[in-house]
């Protein structure tokens, strides 16, 4: 089949095409790259005027007339590629916003593809208008939005997420689901909100490439290398603050047993080759599920502390740890870090269990014969 991936977060969809090609199928990827991340991209769209001077010249020109010029820019660049995004048999959206551009030069974009291909489909993945408003509404023990109803972030800064519950991205939810065949959810954070959901296909979690990422069991002979890696935009929604504390605590307790490193905003290839030397990775706090930098430092045989919590291990039916549980409290995640430390066996058990769990659960090319299967499931269906 002739596939179009559109949008690229985390590389979810890179190393989704590498087990769809490995079966055989030919995938393009379009998409911006995600900003300082730079993913591998097929059909590469250009964000411009988001850097110094030009920003503020694109605030002022917003301000003034309600005009989005990197919308602007983004949609010259997208129809000049139309005549390579037609005839696809599966396109997919990563999200409902997958571009990043206006509502209704997203809408555009997704009327051309419903248009001129076969079928369409949604990734829940990242937030959306269903998955923040389930947060909203305080459905999850705990979620991204908990930094901002605890007053430690402002409005201001939550605005790319609360933006899903504005009337003109509520206006595009409603306008996609339109549009759409189905809708897939990555992972669990974003599976609860779509439980019982009319157009929901299901979860499929994260394709993982494990022939690119080779297990490696570090010896622990020195002092453990604990890595925490800032994305700054995102450092309450990730948790970073209750890790940053954790570190405090950890390094000065045990300045002789441990080596923290901490890294800001690296594009994605730098990122993952940093913590190789890590025993330990601080991914992320104010999840249920594992998101993808996770994973991929799972499928290498790392402690991650991540999403896992009860009804992730209920959901895959765990008897063992593959990753830890970190709880938005940072004396908590210290305690945890603390019996690493004191067990460093117990390093390298979780790691052999993290490798083994993502093997079983998250192979690549398992993973590309599950989407095939959804997405025919409900072709037919319609068809």
């Amino acid at each position: 089949m002739k596939i179009l991936l559109v949008g690229e977060y985390s590389r979810l969809h890179n190393s989704l095409k590498e087990g769809l090609v490995l079966l055989g199928h030919k995938v393009t990827i379009i998409g911006t790259g995600d900003y300082f991340k730079n993913y591998p991209i097929d059909i590469k769209l250009i964000r411009k005027y988001d850097e110094g001077f030009l920003k503020k010249i694109k605030i002022g020109i917003y301000k003034i007339t309600g005009l989005d010029i990197t919308s602007i820019s983004l949609k010259k660049q997208f129809f000049k590629q139309s005549d390579r995004l037609k005839g696809f048999d599966i396109v997919q959206l990563i999200n409902e916003n997958s571009f990043d551009v206006a509502p209704e030069t997203e809408k555009q974009f997704i009327s051309y593809l419903k248009n001129n291909n076969k079928t369409l489909f949604l990734l829940s993945c990242g937030t959306d208008h269903l998955s923040v408003k389930y947060a909203y509404d305080n459905n999850f023990r705990y979620s991204i939005l908990n930094p901002l109803f605890e007053g430690k972030s402002s409005d201001k800064n939550y605005k790319p997420i609360l933006k899903y519950l504005n009337t003109d991205y509520k206006l595009l939810h409603e306008f996609v689901f339109k549009s759409i065949d189905g809708v897939i959810a990555s992972d669990l954070d974003y599976h609860l909100p779509l439980k019982g959901h009319r157009q929901y296909l299901g979860l499929i979690p994260n394709p993982i490439n494990v022939d690119v990422l080779k297990f490696h069991s570090l010896p622990i002979s020195d002092r453990i290398v604990i890595f925490h890696g800032i994305n700054r935009s995102n450092y309450y929604k990730k948790g970073s603050d209750y890790f940053e504390v954790a570190l405090a605590i950890i390094k000065k307790k045990y300045p002789t047993k441990v080596h923290i490193e901490i890294v800001e905003d690296l594009p994605y290839s730098q990122y993952i080759e940093t913590y190789n030397k890590a025993h330990i990775i601080l991914d992320q706090v104010l999840a249920y599920d594992q998101g993808y930098n996770a994973l991929e430092a799972m499928a290498k045989g790392k402690v991650v502390f991540t999403g896992a919590e009860k009804e992730f291990e209920e959901y895959y039916n765990l008897n063992e740890p593959v990753a830890i549980n970190a709880l938005p409290d940072a004396q908590k995640i210290a305690d945890q870090l603390e019996y690493l430390i004191l067990n460093p066996e117990n390093i390298l058990e979780i790691g052999r269990n993290a490798r083994a769990f993502i093997e079983k659960r998250h192979h690549y090319k398992m993973i590309a014969e599950k989407y095939l299967e959804t997405w025919k499931n409900a072709g037919s269906l319609i068809n």
